[in-house]
């Protein structure tokens, strides 16, 4: 078969869209540049000319992985319709965030362990205070705990590092969920579990 030709600029792409679907079907440990250049139908030379090595693929990937899960927070906050009192509205966005980034955990598991995994990178800076591609579901985060305060639900002494305990354990639910002892639940048991972890991520914010 013809291998297909690629102008300037369309391989690199081509390739992250090849190591991503890899990430989405075995997560991090199956992204390997080799295999997605002869995915992509190229040597691993061609490869090579745009990613020096396994970091820097691994980091276009954990970027697109990291794009999915805040499209996936964004996709539950639109679907669940608005308050019209403020303080209700923020506590609904807050959860709608949680749901969004735990139906993205249970949905993509492949895609969701990447997005969290620390590869290093062969080039380019790294930023030690937050890996870079996480920044947009962490902003939406961090817009949500800040309109608690706003309308009144938090106290502004207790809001600094709030989005850390919020994401901390909404986390460690989702790995418990896809990873650990609760991955045997029913879709019943999840939702329960869900409901009552951001129960309690409410309640410690002051909104129950």
């Amino acid at each position: 078969m013809k291998r297909p030709s690629y102008h300037h600029g369309n391989l690199p792409n081509a390739l992250t869209e090849a190591a991503t679907e890899l990430a989405r079907e075995g997560g991090p440990e199956a992204v390997v540049l080799r295999e997605a250049a002869r995915q992509v139908g190229v040597s691993a030379t061609a490869a090579y000319r745009h990613f020096h090595g396994h970091g820097d693929l691994m980091h276009a990937v954990k970027e697109q992985a990291a794009a999915q899960l805040a499209r996936s927070m964004a996709t539950e906050l639109a679907a669940t319709p608005a308050e019209q009192d403020p303080r209700a509205e923020a506590v609904r966005r807050l959860r709608a965030l949680g749901r969004g980034y735990l139906r993205f955990a249970l949905g993509e598991p492949g895609l969701f362990r990447t997005a969290f995994c620390r590869p290093d990178r062969t080039s380019g800076p790294h930023d030690a205070e937050m890996d870079l591609p996480l920044v947009a579901p962490y902003q939406m985060l961090i817009e949500s705990i800040d309109d608690l305060v706003t309308v009144g639900i938090m106290s502004a002494a207790r809001r600094p590092l709030a989005e850390v305990f919020a994401w901390s354990t909404v986390h460690g639910l989702a790995m418990l969920l896809i990873d650990g002892p609760l991955a045997s639940c029913t879709a019943e048991e999840q939702e329960q579990a869900i409901a009552r972890v951001l129960d309690g991520v409410d309640a410690s914010f002051g909104s129950r």
